[in-house]
């Protein structure tokens, strides 16, 4: 198959969805391709970009009004043009976001859990703090206690200085007293997180994407647009499955992981359609000053290293 006819059946596949949640199509096209960029852009720009997708224009204008009113951005008038930034809160978001979609699986784990307890938190703001805890992969073990065996640390802490909660959330490290603990770890990995289903997503993002790679693979050049849409859709589908999963040591996960291969076929995949993607969006997307800045240097460090030569 080619790669055009690939990416119109991915395509196809998107827009046939019931529901087109364009406000987290533009979230997945922000973080991976404008918040390097400077992360600013003219919606004119935007709402011709994600045509293709199926979202029309008063979709996008909308998604975009929500966004702003929750905080993602900020909007600056020009006469008859609007151009949309990340606020810092966006830009704190997408950062979080960022090391885990784009980061490797994690190679070895020392065997500590980090346990956050939530009875010093008020009763109206724990959900809250569960929902921010949950976005870097904390699990619920008990009802007042979640906990990973290996957060993001600098996440972690960020996110304790973001919602002011030093005084109020104790967070605990340890280990379990001996191996022989391991099978129950393993229990309540199962009973904390939804692996099952994470582990069915990944096995269904495999089998969508897969014929996708051996088209670039086949292809002498991609088109740019084409590239674009093929970037988008990927990380669009791999970040909604991430974002679920909590990011386990590999001791802890069932037999028959599928993450591992769906890592690694995404890397492959992104390797093979950014530059191209990159081309299109230096073409179509505008910002205040012109076209979008190049990537800043920490793009080029997704997926354990992109060649930008």
């Amino acid at each position: 198959m080619s790669i055009k006819a690939t990416t119109t059946r991915l395509l196809d596949e998107f827009r046939a969805r019931p529901t087109l949640r364009a406000g987290s199509l533009i979230t997945t096209v922000f973080g991976d391709a404008i918040a390097p960029r400077g992360g600013s852009v003219w919606i004119g720009s935007l709402i011709k970009c994600l045509a293709e997708f199926g979202a029309s224009e008063r979709l996008v204008r909308t998604s975009m009004f929500r966004l702003t009113k929750d905080g993602w951005f900020d909007v600056e008038q020009i006469g008859r043009r609007s151009y949309y930034g990340l606020t810092a809160l966006g830009i704190a978001r997408f950062e979080q976001a960022t090391h885990r979609i784009y980061g490797e699986p994690r190679q070895h784990w020392d065997g500590q859990w980090t346990l956050a307890l939530l009875a010093g938190i008020e009763g109206g703001d724990k959900d809250t703090v569960r929902k921010e805890l949950g976005w870097l992969g904390f699990g619920a073990v008990t009802p007042h206690t979640l906990a990973h065996p290996a957060p993001n640390v600098a996440d972690l802490e960020a996110l304790l200085k973001r919602m002011r909660l030093h005084d109020d959330l104790v967070v605990v490290q340890g280990n379990t007293l001996s191996g022989a603990q391991d099978q129950a770890l393993r229990a309540m990995a199962q009973k904390s997180w939804d692996l099952a289903d994470i582990n069915t997503r990944y096995g269904a993002f495999i089998r969508q994407f897969r014929p996708a790679y051996a088209a670039v693979r086949k292809a002498r050049k991609v088109p740019p647009a084409l590239a674009f849409q093929v970037r988008t859709l990927l990380i669009q589908e791999y970040r909604k499955i991430l974002l679920r999963d909590p990011l386990l040591p590999s001791e802890l996960l069932p037999a028959g992981w599928h993450g591992t291969g769906a890592y690694q076929l995404c890397r492959n995949l992104y390797r093979a359609v950014f530059a191209a993607a990159d081309e299109y969006l230096g073409d179509a997307m505008e910002t205040a000053d012109g076209p979008l800045p190049p990537p800043e240097p920490a793009f080029y460090q997704r997926f354990g290293g992109l060649d930008n030569e």
